[in-house]
């Protein structure tokens, strides 16, 4: 079979990537899918500070802002930060330790559909009736005495996204266990293959308390259970711990890979071996080992009792020490560098006093009894954000600056780049710095509107302003992206000239199957050590011969789809509408009918052969 890619009509295009299991474009649609998720939530952020600017106002009702404040929320966490996270992991992680694709393509393509469906449907709330309106948290007890079907869009909707997070995470581990490169040992990893490892067995371990209290919620809103109902002898409180069982480790879930990303950016442009680099694969894992028993200082003020609320204040404080770790080792590769100031570098040198700043909040909020102040006050949305926003989007700004040329071959604009940081950075500061002192103020969270002469007009107005700043950073960001597409003018395999791990050495986009001939990895920073030693490539651990790929497969879709289609049927059960059983048994035959062609049809992959690698060499190497 010969690789070499022929020009495509657009429907062969859409096709293509509908049935693809190939992890890079796998990656471009988690890129595209949470970057819609991203505006989306954008915009419903810029609605919940339009609102806020001034006293009295009435540009939303307060029904309509509790919907925005529940979608702002669950958007932004479930469907950008997670997904644009797993669009670098599929980006770059195969590649960074020298791997062919993913261990499980065809799940890869699976966990991405399921993600987007479950998106999809939370979304479509909008436009059937309303969105859910209970908080992002979807707190018992107003999410079960909520009317009307948000909760219950907000509810199945996370449910199928869940299990494609679930699915991704356990296939990361997979890879990451099993197919590194020859020579490449744990302790030679890069950090953002060390940080999507300790991710993917954060969401192995915490997703399923989500799945259960969903599944708990569901009964008790669908089919009359009493898990939630305290008049019937249920427990709300139970939410909050499963909830928070999940919810706390997914901060880090977010923030971890973001740190990777970071220490890629940081040793790239300092020119320098990351300093301490196995301090910071132990911070690392200690951070992740550390975010599983922290989860009860979200529940400071439910009455848990002082011996409960003294334990987690001092393993929350205990978790600010591998933070404290990782920040002076990124001082310190700098410390002596030879700096460069790209964009991503930008970025990266600005997350150190964001994240600090949030990370210093963060203590202050683990104190119990200060919480008892802080909490549900805009202290806390101000906190949240610094470590969110200054953490995880800082991150994924900078990734996507750092490797769109890996991803796609091109560079975006430097001058471009730069126009975004300091609007966005400048908008992030102004939109949140003044909301710890609203808080300290006496200003409430999740209120729709606020009484002139309480002195909070100033900081509304200071902060929507600087939301707006951040909304034209990210247009113009969109517009560099459009520029740079249009102009599309390729760049080489290691574009920043400073490329120190395995991604690097090969070709901008990537071909097909990644590596001709897996690369013996001789040290940490691989490809350093072989541009040290004067060579141009790595050397092949493998003589060249045929390679082995997987099939591309429209069942990923179907199966997602059906889940889809099966959800509305739940959904409007309670309406006793006649319709809904038959659609929901239709979904379910749909996606088991999809698997059972799976398990019979032949997908053995197929082979690229030597001679054909050869001629791709000989025509540039271009899959």
């Amino acid at each position: 079979m010969s690789t070499h890619a022929t020009k495509k009509g657009f429907g062969a295009t859409i096709w293509d990537y509908l049935t693809t299991v190939d992890h890079k474009k796998i990656a471009i649609l988690y890129l595209i899918a949470g970057g819609f998720f991203f505006v989306v939530g954008g915009l419903e952020a810029m609605f919940i500070r339009i609102q806020l600017a001034v006293p009295n106002n009435d540009f939303i009702s307060a029904g309509l802002f509790n919907e925005i404040i529940t979608m702002h929320g669950t958007t932004m966490i479930f469907l950008a930060a997670m997904p644009l996270i797993f669009a670098f992991m599929n980006a770059v992680v195969p590649l960074q330790i020298g791997a062919r694709d993913v261990a499980f393509p065809f799940l890869n393509s699976l966990g991405f559909w399921l993600f987007f469906f479950g998106g999809v449907f939370l979304n479509l709330s909008w436009f059937l009736g309303g969105a859910p309106d209970s908080g992002w948290t979807n707190y018992a007890s107003l999410a079960m005495s909520s009317p009307g079907h948000g909760v219950d869009f907000y509810i199945l909707g996370l449910q199928i996204s869940g299990l494609g997070t679930l699915i991704a995470g356990i296939n990361f581990l997979a890879t990451i266990i099993n197919m590194r490169a020859p020579g490449m040992t744990y302790m030679r990893m890069p950090l953002f293959t060390w940080s999507t490892f300790v991710a993917s067995a954060l969401i192995l371990f915490a997703f399923p308390p989500l799945t259960v209290g969903l599944v708990l919620a569901m009964f008790d809103r669908m089919f009359g259970s009493n898990f939630f109902d305290v008049a019937a002898g249920g427990n709300t409180i139970i939410w909050e711990h499963m909830f928070w069982i999940f919810g706390h480790p997914e901060v880090y879930i977010l923030i971890l890979p973001a740190f990777g990303i970071f220490s890629e950016i940081f040793a790239t442009f300092s020119r320098k071996r990351l300093f301490g680099y196995s301090s910071m694969v132990f911070a690392t894992v200690l951070i992740g080992f550390l975010g599983f028993m922290v989860w009860a200082h979200h529940m400071f003020t439910v009455g848990l009792g002082p011996i409960a609320n003294a334990i987690f204040a001092v393993a929350t404080m205990a978790i600010a020490v591998p933070t404290g770790i990782k920040i002076f080792n990124w001082l310190f590769t700098m410390w002596g560098g030879s700096v460069k100031f790209t964009t991503p570098m930008l970025y990266a040198v600005s997350f150190i006093p964001s994240f600090v700043a949030g990370g210093v909040t963060g203590i202050m909020l683990a104190a119990a009894p200060a919480d008892y102040q802080y909490h549900d006050s805009y202290f806390v949305v101000a906190h949240f954000h610094y470590v969110i926003v200054g953490g995880v989007v800082l991150g994924l700004l900078a990734a996507t600056h750092f490797y769109w040329p890996k991803m796609f071959g091109t560079l975006l604009n430097e001058t471009l780049g730069k126009i975004t940081f300091w609007l966005f950075l400048i908008g992030f500061h102004l939109t949140f710095f003044i909301q710890h002192f609203l808080g300290l103020m006496g200003m409430p969270r999740r209120v729709f509107t606020f009484l002139p002469g309480q002195g909070l007009e100033t900081g509304n107005l200071v902060s929507s302003i600087g939301a707006a700043f951040m909304a034209v950073a990210v247009i113009i960001l969109l517009i560099n992206i459009i520029m740079t597409s249009v102009k599309n003018v390729k760049v080489g395999n290691d574009p920043w000239g400073d490329g120190r791990t395995l991604e690097w050495a090969i070709a901008s986009p990537p071909p097909f199957y990644n590596f001709k001939q897996l690369p013996l990895v001789r040290g940490l920073d691989a490809y350093w050590v072989e541009k040290m030693d004067g060579k141009k490539g790595m050397t092949p651990a493998e003589p060249l011969g045929d390679i082995h790929m997987p099939n591309s497969s429209i069942i990923p879709f179907v199966i997602s789809f059906g889940l889809f289609v099966a959800a509305f049927g739940a959904l409007y059960n309670t309406d006793n509408k006649d319709w809904t059983l038959p659609v929901m048994i239709i979904g379910l035959l749909i996606t088991f009918g999809a698997m059972c062609v799976r398990s019979v049809k032949d997908d053995h992959g197929f082979h690229i052969h030597k001679e054909d690698l050869l001629e791709d060499e000989d025509k540039g190497g271009k899959a």
